[in-house]
């Protein structure tokens, strides 16, 4: 206190008619003078110590409610913005040397200073105007990550000692400790200014443990999907879309809304569309972008799909079951009877290996089986009105019947499940998406060229038998071309290439209900999985409906981009699959804006609130 301020407070003590106040008498300025020789004596003027310097707030004592691993740190008025949620701390616990890295994950709330915010003295003042409200302070509850131990991150094994100063980081040391840089970007951290979050695309521990991307309509999903396909065709990787309502059809072209031009605007991002894109529907069917450029059509060979998922697929009653692998047996008997398959010795021994829960009966066609199934109904029947239809067998009808009639009697054979049967083959036989002559196989080497997006348009089929047929088929091609790939790569130590699967309205492929119907497709899928973590092959699933997901599904999944989802059962759900997410982020995920979405990565430190990115392309219908 200086030589001014005394006198200011000996000029207080005058009234003002100019007589000395009789109440108070200043004391005088000798006294003071004595004090602040006694202060410079001590030390001079009080100084935060230097460990305290620079730190936005202090560690609290615990309380009977306190949580393991959890902190309460308050915070002066003026620090309160420095400290967001989702923000990076070090606690510096001074008395025990220790130091430690946490996160904001709840706060800060401004609390009034000395007495509780809900004091009736706040609510009356609040009321009245606020004229006379209390200083605050501000409260974060903090996470630890773990203690640093030379520069390395451990899990902690004491807590923060109270009083304990605590640091935010800045920019570089957040990103660095969230693990958050990478090739595949997807938008920025809330409650950071520039946090750009991303993940890489060179790691096998990420993208290969397979992604899910989940949330209700209107979350924002089309725009996380289709942004990643733009940074997975920049990165090299070969995707492959499956796309059951066309919605990705035009990303070839930039996007014309206006809303996400103004928001790629905000972000420094630019309008651009999906480069290498192809299109590929089925044949007799069309596409919802007719006008693409690389537009090609596709059939499915039957002879490619395994028999017990195509009988899982149609859905067949018991006794039809029996009699579709008794005539599929019958026609691999009748196939290589007359040369066709196998053609020669070497074949054969190639076919003794044949697994046919994978694969089916190398060329035989669906027709074939027909023929087939035909024959053993018109021989159950004792009727001789047999006519073949198959190229095949045609012109060889008397060979095909001898060798049917040397396998099946037919006696007491149940005429009906044949019909049964004969009929459902027929019908898939009239969708003519087997063994077209007017269309080719997919090309699963083009498929799987890095860089190149494949879109599989199913917008046209109108049937879940039809686009499950397809997604079985295009599955096991591709890791079977991913297996060749990898091989081949690794003869020459070369990276070997990546691939990506999308897989839009997986509940309607991998339902509950689905998966107890097919577990051969399950396991299908559940194989291709585990195979691809080491291949460099990765499957997303993209799902508005995650309730109808079985455990099973969600089990093969290790990265997760949660937009809105408001059914708590859900959420409560995945709790249950998902760890890592803590409670305050999970409170948030029934109101979160479209856009944004919880980010859990394999390669992040942690899970995030992110606001994913603006699309940079065209998409059909905007969610």
């Amino acid at each position: 206190m200086n030589q001014m301020s005394f006198d200011s407070l000996n000029e207080n003590a005058v009234a003002a008619d100019g007589h000395s106040d009789d109440l108070f008498t200043a004391p005088p300025s000798d006294v003071f003078h004595s004090i602040e020789a006694d202060a410079e004596a001590a030390g001079g003027e009080w100084k935060e110590p230097a460990a305290y310097e620079g730190s936005v707030g202090r560690t609290m004592f615990d309380t009977p409610s306190s949580e393991d691993n959890s902190i309460t740190v308050l915070l002066p008025r003026e620090s309160m913005d420095l400290v967001p949620a989702q923000s990076l701390v070090r606690i510096k616990s001074v008395q025990d040397g220790r130091d430690y890295l946490g996160v904001v994950i709840k706060g800060p709330f401004a609390e009034p200073d000395g007495i509780r915010g809900d004091a009736p003295i706040v609510v009356t003042t609040t009321v009245k105007g606020g004229i006379f409200m209390p200083k605050c302070h501000g409260r974060v509850q903090v996470d630890l990550l773990g203690e640093e131990d030379n520069g390395v991150l451990v899990p902690p094994r004491f807590r923060p000692l109270p009083n304990s100063p605590v640091f935010a980081l800045d920019s570089a040391e957040t990103e660095a400790v969230l693990k958050v840089q990478g090739d595949i970007p997807l938008g920025l951290a809330v409650g950071h200014e520039e946090l750009q979050v991303n993940i890489p695309a060179d790691r096998k521990s990420v993208l290969p443990r397979h992604i899910g991307i989940l949330g209700t309509t209107g979350g924002g999903k089309s725009t996380t999907v289709s942004g990643l396909i733009n940074s997975f065709q920049r990165a090299g990787i070969a995707t492959v879309l499956i796309d059951t309502e066309g919605e990705y059809t035009m990303i070839n072209e930039p996007t014309a809304d206006r809303g996400m031009i103004a928001a790629l605007d905000r972000r420094g991002l630019q309008a651009a569309g999906v480069h290498g894109t192809h299109i590929y529907h089925l044949v007799g069917r069309g596409s919802s972008n007719m006008k693409h450029p690389r537009r090609r059509q596709f059939c499915l060979h039957f002879s490619s799909l395994s028999p017990y998922v195509v009988m899982e697929l149609l859905n067949l009653p018991d006794a039809q079951q029996q009699r579709f692998l008794k005539a599929y047996d019958i026609t691999k008997r009748v196939l290589g009877d007359l040369k066709i398959s196998p053609a020669n010795d070497e074949e054969k021994a190639k076919f003794i290996e044949l697994d046919e829960m994978e694969r089916g009966y190398p060329r035989m066609t669906l027709a074939n089986l027909i023929d087939i199934v035909q024959a053993c109904e018109r021989i159950a029947d004792k009727s001789d009105n047999i006519a073949f239809y198959s190229a095949q067998f045609k012109n060889r009808g008397d060979e095909v019947l001898r060798a049917v009639r040397a396998i099946f009697d037919g006696k007491s054979d149940n005429v009906s499940s044949w019909r049964g049967l004969w009929g459902k083959l027929g019908r898939i036989r009239r969708l003519n998406i087997f063994d077209n002559a007017e269309a080719q196989p997919l090309d699963y080497q083009a498929l799987t060229t890095p860089g190149q997006v494949s879109i599989i348009d199913l917008s046209d089929t109108d049937s879940p038998i039809i686009n499950n047929l397809v997604i079985a088929e295009l599955l096991r091609g591709i890791q079977i071309q991913q297996d060749v790939n990898y091989e081949e790569a690794e003869k020459t130590n070369a990276q070997p290439g990546r691939t990506m699967i999308v897989i839009e309205e997986a509940h309607e492929f991998l339902s509950d209900a689905r998966i107890k119907q097919m577990p051969t497709l399950h396991e299908q899928v559940a194989r291709i999985a585990r195979r691809g973590r080491k291949r460099w092959l990765g499957l997303t699933f993209v799902t508005q409906l995650p309730q109808h997901l079985p455990d099973e599904v969600l089990g093969l999944i290790n990265n997760f981009i949660l937009h809105k989802i408001s059914d708590a059962g859900v959420i409560n759900r995945l709790k249950r699959s998902i760890g890592g997410i803590d409670e305050g982020l999970w409170s948030r995920l029934p109101s979160l804006a479209p856009g944004q979405a919880i980010v859990s990565m394999t390669s992040m430190a942690r899970p995030l609130l992110v606001a994913i990115d603006p699309t940079p392309c065209k998409l059909r219908m905007v969610d």
